[in-house]
């Protein structure tokens, strides 16, 4: 396979070639976007049908975070493309065990349901939203990441201090902060700050990944599922 780039810069010079370039790479980005999805989402059925061992879910994420520096060094590259899903995939099998423990209870399929049409309601709408409006969210990238840091701090500490009301708070915070980076990264494409549509699915995949997940907890508490 060839290193053949596969991105495209936007044209500074050309207004009808820059916009051509902007929505090459937005369709890209959905249409990759909607595959790494897929796949990660049949990983994760299989590592819950299977009834992974938490242990091996917490192997296949640690591998996932590595595989996200290797993505990110080869997305100018052709060779991106198997590795965003092979990323995609280990993130997907990385969930499988917390699937089959959501899946046993009596209302999981029913919170699991629940937690797929909010995250896809949410992308939608922010996504749609970003699109119409042509509005420039760069200025709350400095926001989000302080937010970002702040709230992964609380998150490892309340492992420890394992604080029910911390921890619904803490994910309730990170499905805020995950609307906005849709918000941000999908502005950034439309207004040609991110040109590498590889680069793009993974920033995209990973809010909606962070905010399944999260919304899935809060729908277990909310609904008596998660005590």
């Amino acid at each position: 396979m060839s290193d053949k780039p596969v991105y495209s810069t936007a044209a500074t010079l050309d207004p009808a070639a820059s916009i051509a370039s902007t929505n090459k790479v937005l369709s890209n980005t959905y249409w990759l976007l909607g595959l790494t999805l897929a796949f990660s989402a049949l990983a994760a059925g299989v590592g819950a049908v299977v009834n992974m061992p938490p242990m091996l879910g917490l192997v296949c994420w640690g591998l996932g975070f590595l595989m996200l520096f290797v993505v990110n060094r080869l997305a100018d590259s052709a060779k991106g493309l198997p590795a965003i899903f092979v990323f995609t995939g280990l993130m997907g099998a990385s969930i499988g065990p917390m699937l089959s423990f959501y899946l046993s209870m009596s209302n999981g399929p029913s919170m699991v349901l629940q937690a797929l049409a909010g995250t896809a309601l949410i992308f939608f709408t922010l996504s749609a939203y970003a699109l119409n409006t042509k509005k420039d969210f760069s200025f709350m990238g400095g926001f989000l990441i302080t937010g970002l840091v702040v709230a992964l701090v609380a998150i490892v500490a309340n492992i420890f201090l394992a604080i029910p009301a911390l921890s619904l708070t803490l994910s309730a915070v990170v499905v805020m902060i995950m609307s906005g980076l849709i918000l941000f990264d999908t502005s950034r494409i439309i207004h040609g700050g991110e040109t590498n549509y590889i680069r793009a699915t993974v920033s995209l995949y990973l809010s909606i990944f962070n905010i399944f997940i999260n919304l899935l907890h809060l729908i277990a508490v909310f609904t008596g599922g998660d005590d």
